[in-house]
């Protein structure tokens, strides 16, 4: 059950109650593809490090190790030893990031795997089963994201089509949730808004898929074409036609400054593989802004990675030294940055959170985003 809390201007600070948690809103949720962070980031880590929700791939778990042997250990959290909240992404993504490997049919899409070419097909009911062998806390519905500059005629069949599916997801996992021996019978299900950059095609479906009473919606299709304008464009016309009284995730998105205008915008869940992406070519996150360790100026720097900063990185290490690792390839600087990014991206939401509490969000903002352009001292 989600409760929301508090707002201020469109910002809302809530909770979600899951099986496996609470989640607290905003919330980031990190990214861990095959069931783990990149950057040999374990589980303890992602404990000490704050992390609320860790998100893991339908498609490429299914193709690797597959998602009948992740049900035969009781689940992905078992698998993974992960004790909260798991959000599983429906494979849908895998539409658009896949096209050369994929064909789109009604029944749904028929790809071919990208490790080894052998055939796959997924649809809607294939979906919501994977999802279910995993376990996961949130199941994604299944859909296509399509490019966003694509056909307006195109983007009008498509997203009639991901009507379509979210149908079929909602009373197969509806099913699935009622079968003796499911991981996890109280699987929740969020639903994807998609329409490219068209403001009447996003709201019109906005309005349909609100009507069905979900667990959550997200905003798709974005952050894969458009300017940034763009896309806050249609979260400002969006948005408003999704219910406020349930979770909404703006899929894949993104910079802490793109957080920081979608909360302004009424998103609370977010994800993205930037913190660790970066982390892992030495490129850190500050209050400043975003740096690069292999700068040659960090070379004899004894200051943490950022100043007052409680991860496990800048608590014991200097920049020196993890340049240092980086330059040699040492993996443990590769880990130090990750672990770094993804602590910074998990407070931030928390400063975030608190500063909705107490109704100074458009401060916050502004001095946060003042402060990513601002040298360092």
């Amino acid at each position: 059950m989600y409760t929301l809390i508090t707002r201020d201007g469109m910002a809302k600070r809530g909770r979600l109650d899951t099986v496996h948690g609470i989640i607290e809103t905003p919330v980031f949720m990190n990214v861990g593809t095959v069931g783990a962070i990149k950057g040999a980031v374990s589980t303890d880590d992602l404990r000490e490090i704050g992390t609320q929700v860790e998100l893991s791939n339908t498609y490429h778990l299914h193709v690797r190790t597959g998602d009948e042997l992740i049900r035969q250990f009781g689940g992905l959290h078992r698998f993974m030893a992960w004790d909260r909240p798991i959000l599983t992404d429906s494979g849908g993504f895998q539409v658009f990031s896949l096209a050369g490997l994929r064909r789109i049919k009604e029944e749904g899409v028929y790809f071919q795997s990208h490790i080894d070419g052998h055939h796959i097909f997924m649809g809607p009911e294939e979906s919501m089963k994977i999802q279910s062998n995993l376990g996961s806390t949130i199941a994604m519905a299944f859909d296509e994201c399509p490019p966003s500059k694509a056909d307006k005629t195109y983007i009008r069949d498509s997203v009639d089509r991901t009507t379509r599916w979210l149908l079929r997801c909602r009373t197969r996992l509806e099913e699935l949730n009622g079968e003796q021996g499911t991981v996890n019978p109280r699987q929740m299900l969020f639903g994807i808004n998609q329409g490219a950059v068209y403001d009447d095609i996003r709201i019109d479906h906005a309005r349909r898929i609100s009507e069905l009473e979900l667990d959550g919606y997200a905003v798709g299709g974005l952050a894969v074409g458009e300017t940034h304008q763009e896309m806050y464009h249609i979260l400002d016309v969006t948005v408003p036609h999704l219910p406020v009284d349930r979770p909404t995730y703006l899929m894949g998105v993104g910079t802490p400054a793109n957080i920081l205008e979608a909360v302004d915008r009424g998103i609370d869940f977010f994800d993205c593989v930037y913190p660790s992406r970066n982390g892992r070519h030495g490129h850190v996150y500050t209050r400043h802004g975003k740096i690069n360790l292999f700068n040659k100026k960090f070379e004899l720097d004894p200051r943490p990675i950022e100043e007052g900063c409680g991860c496990p990185a800048c608590r014991s290490y200097s920049r020196a030294y993890i340049r240092h690792l980086l330059k040699a390839k040492e993996m443990l600087g590769m880990r130090l940055c990750v672990l770094h990014n993804l602590y910074y991206y998990n407070h931030l939401m928390e400063d975030i959170r608190r500063a909705i509490e107490e109704h100074r969000f458009k401060a916050f903002k502004k001095s946060t985003l003042e402060g990513f352009s601002t040298p360092e001292d």
